[in-house]
């Protein structure tokens, strides 16, 4: 498998060459961003390991010099022949691209629908708008990155070319500005934002960061390695949503009334419910020790006690109070 690098210059080949009447080596070279390999043995081998995956690349040869393209037809694929309810959720898929509008990513999936919609008959249009009235999809709370379109451009190049980069952040728990320089590892989305996982240099350690609080971001010149054995779903494993710290192991109990619906939902990967007599239900989690876990907690209201460990319910008891006597 090519590594991530070697993925992004080939899909940015592929993009150079769809449509184009053919391209020589010194054409492609002089196209691709600076910081990719410029090579022609590099951008040969990319052209031979997208040929050998099945596309279907052309080579002529005109006035000594030979040129690259797609096989003409494979840009204008057939339109596929959609049944109804798959119509229904490729066009009702869109509204789940909202968090991400703007992006490149969401640009190249809602044209791609775009084209999907426009292959529809009238018909087949009025009746994704009347299935519209039936069926929609409400997202929650979540951020826009709309405006952010040129900083998630620059992560993605420096996560794939494995580069640091230097940036000016906005810390909410300290109400300010500073410098960093961190090794980009991942994009995450969860819970409705969009974050950063990344080595920073000046804390020595793994860090989150939110993408919408990076004032701007610079990519360096200076390659770095990602540890061996550093793995994205183990780093965010524990958290409830968003927010990692210590693991522990917690048990919770619910009313009948809020078992009813508590019990049909996964609100966490390690979750594991027991319903008991008169229709309570026991839940066991195993997440990260933070505020985000006691304002989950709080959420049910009277519904949900802790019921281990003692410190948490403390906490909890502790912060319920809060709600009545702190002033802002």
């Amino acid at each position: 498998m090519p590594r991530n690098d070697q993925i992004t210059r080939q899909w940015y080949l592929l993009k150079l060459l769809d449509g184009s009447q053919g391209r020589s080596l010194q054409d492609l070279a002089e196209s691709v961003p600076d910081d990719y390999p410029k090579n022609s043995r590099t951008l040969r081998r990319d052209l031979e390991a997208l040929e050998a995956v099945g596309f279907p690349l052309i080579t002529e040869r005109r006035n000594g010099v030979t040129r690259w393209r797609l096989m003409e037809g494979f840009r204008d694929i057939p339109a596929l022949g959609f049944s109804a309810t798959e119509l229904m959720a490729l066009l009702l898929s869109r509204s789940l691209l909202k968090p991400l509008e703007g992006t490149e990513i969401a640009e190249s999936l809602d044209s791609a629908l775009s084209k999907a919609s426009a292959a529809l008959p009238p018909q087949g249009h009025e009746y994704v708008r009347a299935m519209e009235q039936m069926f929609t999809v409400g997202l929650g709370p979540h951020k826009s990155y709309r405006a952010h379109k040129q900083t998630i451009d620059l992560i993605s190049r420096a996560i794939d070319t494995r580069h640091t980069v230097q940036m000016r952040y906005y810390s909410a728990s300290r109400d300010g500005i500073s410098r960093r320089e961190v090794d980009p590892y991942h994009l995450w989305f969860a819970a409705g934002g969009l974050y950063l996982i990344a080595f920073c240099h000046r804390r020595k350690e793994v860090l989150l960061f939110a993408v919408e609080r990076i004032r701007s971001l610079t990519l360096t010149d200076h390659p770095y390695q990602m540890p061996l054995g550093f793995n994205v779903q183990e780093y965010v494993q524990d958290a409830l949503n968003v927010m990692r710290g210590r693991r522990m192991d917690v048990e919770l109990l619910s009313t009948r009334k809020a078992a009813a619906w508590v019990k049909d939902k996964i609100w966490h990967p390690s979750q594991n419910n027991q319903l008991l007599k008169a229709g309570r239900l026991k839940m066991r989690v195993t997440v990260a020790d933070n505020d985000e876990l006691v304002g989950w907690i709080l959420s049910f209201a009277s519904q949900v006690k802790v019921v281990a460990p003692e410190a948490l319910r403390a906490k909890v008891r502790e912060e319920a109070k809060k709600i009545f006597q702190e002033k802002f």
